[in-house]
């Protein structure tokens, strides 16, 4: 635009275009794709003060100072209508949402309503054209078919904006005179409704709300003002300092309001669109409609409503803040509403676990300026006075404290914990310990917080961070997002998905992260399950969508080190793209995009990154360039793999390198065969390198004399005293002596003999380790045959016979050379005397070939000379032979959970010191007994008899807590680390044996405990029953003991069987209990009291109560009862029993052996 402002600009609907109209008299419209002006319209003959598209039609409305209202067909790009009648500037003019109807405000003080439904009756096709005339239409101030259909006259002063209601047949208007006014309408005329005064200048704008019954309006006196239409009262005043406004607009779908000030603009909402809601487990709680919800997810989308919040304050905000359900209270349903009306309130609610309809819970009412559940019964209040009040379910105060801080709001921080912000910092504190656990900063200050659904990890979000954090506030990660943070939910498998205003991202734990999908609009997402993301609209509509998880699981799985899970994904989750190969060489693992690339140029790549030469082969032959063989070469050159490197100098023809290969290899017979092919090539040089390496003397003769040197040719033969040759040679140098010129010291110029040479069928390949990832695959144990009785020798095809042992190599020789100490039984076994046979080795041919040298042992090797148990193997770094006496100990068929074990074990026993500059560290093992020059050494130990009770301490500790499924990874881990240790004397290993006994009976305990919280309403009685059996695991501590039988016979009794709560009651009347005995020895006696009253059980369970629960065996795969005529079979480590049907299978309690397997059992310390 030239020649002054822009003052009115509209948004078409659908199309990217918009409208403008300015002081030039021009109305201009843009595509902001292309971003530039489509076409002018002319026709105004003065400022142009408004325009806007039609939702409809292809129409734009434009108003000017020229005292009319113009109508565009922007398809035909001319005027179809001059609407006349205004007789002063037209301020604005706006269509109807829906009807036929066009609204215009004029400083003529009037209020002008036209009826276009003659219009579109005659105009509204692309084709109608323009109408005749000079200015577009057929008669400009007679007959028109815009009519006008009411005038409001009522202002007196001009009128500066009128605008339609969206669904109502109402009109506001606001004008120079200071006032609002508010105008109905029907078929046949129109009236003022009512007046609405507050603003003390003109009144610039004024609209109706699309969602909400509100006027706003803006002024010259530098205030919005928002009204109740109902009420027809102000409600709330915006106030700026300097600047006036003059324009205002709402969004039509989302609750955002932009003005336009004298500075600029400001865009706002006038109420918080967050949804009040939470789920836990498959229950979702959530306020709609001023209701709370609660709605089944695995069901259905919609609810159940439980009970009514407060009514709003007005009608712009809903004076709601949060929702939070007791997490901690499995037996009935608490949520606490907060309220931010009245300086802080707080609704709550209590109802009872299943709704079978819509019900109505009435609510206890308290000031709060913040609430949050704390335990089962319990709720913390942050009190307007600073101090924070414990309240119980009947909204009465149990106690009350100071915080450690000045406390500004308060979270859920688990189970008898409260999170306080304080700022920028959150601290969490412990309300039994009266004590600070750890404290975090999060920049901007923490807004909400999101617990995973098993309460391990918890995302702590301000505006545009989020800090995860642990169940102790152990900071994991933190990351910070350009736009807001709108949301967020943990999946099971530990991932944070969580929402921004575009795009829907994930997390992992150690910091990676992506997009998942794009939004059009923002969402609120309030579970991840199964793949599936449950989230809530700003309309408070529940969704589910399936997501797409394949990345983020694949990048957990391969942070997890599950390379099987990694196979799957890469397989079934269309997972492919230079991102994801990227990412892979980032990480580490190269080796794992081979799995899905097919590109043959970038699998070669990446097969020489990894170092895989025989991928690399596979995709060179594929490409066949020259360039390819070259870097294959090279790279197998590095590796020692001779057999590549010949066949790519072959390929390549590169006749001087396969030359000097055979050469430093000692292959002579191929050395021979060059030297023929550079003969029949006719390449001299070739030929006399080739004689030169083979040391053939004659041939270099010959190859001088044919090239005409005859002087070298016969100084050559006469050094090398060829006598068959001088007299030829001589007699052509005509009497020249060369004899002359051969020095004193010459020498024999021999090929070097190498120091070793292959042996027939050996390929001479430099021999490679093998990785730790290698020999924990999961197929090391599948199908592998036991290893031979017979010895091979060393020098019998090598290759063969490790492919024979499976993975176990030759350790069946230490092994088998046990027994025979320990007893002559063992027939012709005795003969293996090992110990002498060993060092009588002989030396003579390597003394053949030159000078000896012998290097001393390492300190590995003194330490496994004198004692070759686990953990003194995996202390030396010998995996595989560790896990080969494991099995044939313990019948070991999973070595997976021992992967992280053997590593923490061998990074214990290993130190380093850097060494110079670009020089390699100095790696010094630790030592518990004896140094390094030591002859007798032992190493450090990393899992001891100490360590490993400390372990089973803490599980014990967690089972107090009820944590059992967190218990049980401890305990099964301390269980695991057993054979990884050595006992220093009798007394030591006793207490080894006894652990492996104690940790058996404290999984069992705790896999039972997790099992039967798993089992649904419906199966009462096996509850019941598994009860029952944790009442037979000989758990260690008394205080469990006691706790499984109060559990045992509670779960009975409720279920109404009488007599087996009965037996669980005497039997606690019966025991020693201690301290804690004084509190359930009085309600076991109720129990049995009463129990002996009904004397009956309503569920027939498998467990007898009069028997001896010591006496019975519970089967650990199936968790039922084993008879006493029944076969039993028993884990070889663990001596977990079980059920005949699971031998062969793998022991779920330690989850390390063969169940039934024939092994010579556990040894922690040398016969």
């Amino acid at each position: 635009h030239e020649g002054g402002p822009v003052r009115g600009v509209g948004f078409h609907m659908t199309q990217p275009l918009f409208v403008s109209g300015g002081d030039d008299y021009k109305i201009k419209v843009w595509n902001y794709k292309m971003r530039r002006c489509i076409f002018t319209l002319l026709g105004h003959l003065d400022y142009i003060r408004t325009v806007e598209f039609h939702d409809e039609y292809p129409w734009i409305l434009s108003s000017s100072d020229d005292q009319t209202i113009r109508i565009w067909n922007w398809q035909s790009r001319a005027c179809i209508a001059v609407l006349t009648g205004h007789n002063h500037y037209v301020m604005c003019a706006h269509f109807h949402p829906k009807e036929d109807l066009i609204v215009s405000a004029s400083l003529d003080q009037t209020v002008r309503v036209w009826d276009t439904s003659g219009l579109r009756e005659k105009r509204v096709s692309i084709g109608s054209g323009a109408p005749s005339g000079p200015q577009g239409g057929g008669d400009v101030f007679g007959t028109s078919d815009a009519v006008v259909k009411y005038v409001l006259e009522g202002h007196e002063r001009g009128v500066n904006w009128a605008s339609f209601h969206p669904t109502l047949p109402l009109i506001v208007s606001g004008a120079d005179d200071r006032l609002i006014k508010l105008w109905r309408m029907n078929d046949s005329k129109a009236w003022e409704v009512d007046t609405l005064r507050g603003h003390f200048n003109n009144v610039s704008c004024c609209l109706f709300h699309p969602k909400k019954d509100l006027i706003l309006s803006n002024s010259e006196d530098r205030t919005i003002r928002v009204w109740d239409v109902t009420r027809r009262t102000g409600i709330h005043t915006f106030r700026r300092e300097n600047d006036r406004f003059w324009v205002l607009v709402a969004h039509r779908s989302s609750n955002l309001v932009a003005v336009g000030h004298d500075a600029g603009m400001v865009v706002f909402k006038l109420d918080c669109e967050r949804p009040l809601a939470q789920s836990h487990g498959n229950h979702l709680y959530v306020v709609q409609d001023r209701d709370v919800h609660v709605i089944d997810l695995d069901k259905q989308l919609t609810g159940k409503r439980m009970a009514s919040c407060r009514r709003a304050s007005n009608a712009m905000t809903s004076g709601m803040k949060s929702l939070q359900f007791n997490s901690h209270n499995s037996s009935e349903i608490n949520t606490l509403v907060f309220y931010t009306q009245d300086d802080g309130c707080y609704d709550l609610f209590v109802g009872p676990n299943q709704l079978s309809g819509d019900t109505h819970v009435s609510a206890k009412h308290g000031n709060a300026k913040a609430v949050t559940f704390t335990a089962r019964n319990r709720f913390a209040v942050l009190q307007h006075s600073g101090s924070i009040g414990i309240y119980n379910l009947q909204n009465e105060l149990s106690k009350k404290f100071d915080p450690p801080m000045p406390t500004d709001y308060i979270f859920q921080g688990g189970n008898n914990r409260i999170l306080l912000k304080s700022e920028e910092k959150i601290v969490m504190y412990d309300l039994t310990a009266r004590k600070v656990v750890d404290e975090v900063v999060v920049a901007g200050g923490v807004r909400y917080t999101i617990w995973s659904q098993n309460g391990q990890y918890v995302a702590l979000m301000s505006k545009h961070n989020v800090l995860l954090a642990g169940k102790n506030l152990e900071y994991y990660h933190s990351f910070h997002e350009n736009i807001r943070v709108k949301s967020g939910a943990w999946d099971e498998n530990g991932v944070f998905i969580y929402s921004t205003l575009s795009h829907v991202k994930y997390c992992l734990p150690n910091g990676d992260s992506g997009i998942i999908y794009s939004l059009a609009t923002p969402i609120y997402i309030m579970r991840v399950h199964k793949q599936f993301i449950y989230f809530i609209d700003r309309e408070h509509n529940v969704n589910k969508q399936r997501l797409n998880s394949s990345e983020y699981l694949f990048k957990l799985a391969l942070h997890r080190r599950q390379f099987n899970d990694v196979k799957m994904w890469i397989t079934n989750g269309r997972i492919c793209g230079n991102a994801v190969i990227g990412y892979l060489k980032q990480k580490g693992f190269p080796e794992v995009a081979l799995h899905f690339v097919e590109d043959q140029q970038t699998r070669f790549n990446l097969a020489l990154e990894y170092g895989h030469i025989e991928e690399a082969m596979t995709a060179a032959q594929e490409i066949n360039e020259p360039a390819s063989w070259n870097r294959l070469g090279l790279e197998a050159l590095r590796q020692g793999n001779q057999q590549i490197v010949e066949m790519v100098y072959q390929k390549t023809k590169n006749f001087d390198a396969l030359s000097f290969l055979y050469l430093i290899t000692g292959d002579i017979n191929k050395l021979k065969k060059m030297l023929k092919i550079a003969e029949m090539r006719q390449d001299v040089m070739s030929r006399f390198n080739n004689a030169l390496m083979l040391g053939a003397i004659d041939e270099r003769v010959k190859i001088m004399a044919e090239m005409g040197q005859i002087p070298l040719a016969a100084l050559t033969a006469k050094a090398h005293n060829l006598t068959e040759y001088v007299a030829k040679l001589e007699e052509q140098l005509e009497g020249t002596e060369v004899s002359a010129h051969i020095p004193g010291n010459a020498r024999l110029l021999a090929p070097p003999v190498p120091l070793c040479r292959p042996k027939a069928g050996d390929p001479g390949n430099w021999p490679l380790l093998r990785s730790v990832k290698q020999i924990f695959e999961k197929t090391t144990f599948e199908n592998v045959p036991l290893p031979p009785d017979n010895f091979m020798d060393a020098m019998e095809e090598p290759e063969q016979t490790e492919k024979d042992a499976g993975m176990w190599g030759d350790d069946d020789v230490t092994a088998g050379a046990e027994p025979v100490v320990a007893g002559a039984d063992w027939g012709d076994m005795g003969d293996l005397d090992l110990g002498e046979d060993l060092p009588a080795v002989d030396v003579a041919p390597v003394a053949e070939q030159g000078s000896t040298l012998t290097v001393g042992d390492s300190v590995e090797g003194k330490w496994l000379r004198a004692r070759k148990l686990p953990a003194d193997l995996v202390a030396a770094g010998e995996f595989e032979e560790a896990l080969g006496l494991l099995k044939r100990r313990l019948g070991l068929i999973n070595a997976e959970p021992l992967e992280p074990l053997f590593k923490e074990a061998y990074w214990a026993t290993r130190s380093s010191l850097p060494g110079p500059p670009q020089a390699p560290s100095l790696h010094w093992p630790l030592l518990a007994e004896g140094n390094p020059k030591s002859r007798d050494v032992v190493p450090v130990i990393r899992f001891t008899s100490k360590a490993i009770i400390e372990k089973v301490k803490d599980g014990q500790k967690l089972t107090t807590g009820g944590k059992f499924a967190d218990a049980l990874g401890i305990f099964r881990s301390a269980l695991q680390a057993i054979p990884l240790s050595a006992a220093t004397d009798a007394t030591d290993e006793k207490n080894l044996l006894d652990m492996i006994e104690c940790a058996r009976e404290y999984v069992n305990f705790t896999r039972l405990e997790v099992a039967r919280k798993q089992l649904g309403p419906e199966a009462l009685a096996r509850n019941i029953e598994m009860a029952a059996y944790l009442t037979c695991c000989k758990v260690q501590s008394k205080t469990h003991q006691c706790l499984a039988l109060q559990l045992a016979m509670f779960t009975s009794f409720k279920a109404q069987n009488f007599v087996t709560a009965a037996s669980f009651a005497r039997r606690i009347v019966q025991g020693s209990w201690g301290d804690q005995g004084a509190a359930i020895v009085p309600k076991a006696k109720q129990v049995l009291a009463q129990a002996e009253k009904t004397a009956s059980d309503a569920h027939a369970i498998n467990f007898d109560a009069r028997g001896s629960a010591e006496a019975l065996n519970v089967c650990q795969g199936s968790f039922k009862l084993i008879g006493a005529s029944d076969a039993v079979a028993q884990c070889p480590f663990c001596a977990s029993k079980y059920l005949a049907s699971y031998k062969g299978k793998l022991c779920e309690t330690c989850q390390l052996s063969e169940i039934g397997a024939n092994t010579l059992g556990i040894q922690l310390r040398p016969l």
